[in-house]
């Protein structure tokens, strides 16, 4: 259950950055720029694959389950 309700927080997270990586990648294609519509299509990739890391699916306790938040992907964890 705490698992299922710890992806949930992370979605709930990434929404706003999902939105705002939408916009970058408009500007990119806007200005036809390669290498800014990859890196914003990188970025999209990992926000939405957040939810399925291995270290969710690996933790066995909370301190571990809190540990798996990836700020690299999804910034500060708001519920630590």
């Amino acid at each position: 259950t705490a698992k299922n309700i710890f992806k949930d927080k992370i979605r709930e997270v990434r929404a706003p950055l999902l939105e705002a990586e939408d916009v970058v990648y408009m500007k990119a294609l806007e200005a036809d720029d390669a290498t800014a519509k990859t890196n914003s299509v990188t970025k999209k990739k990992a926000l939405r694959d957040a939810p399925a890391a291995q270290a969710i699916t690996d933790a066995t306790t909370i301190t571990e389950l809190k540990a798996a938040w990836d700020t690299s992907v999804l910034g500060t964890n708001p519920y630590a």
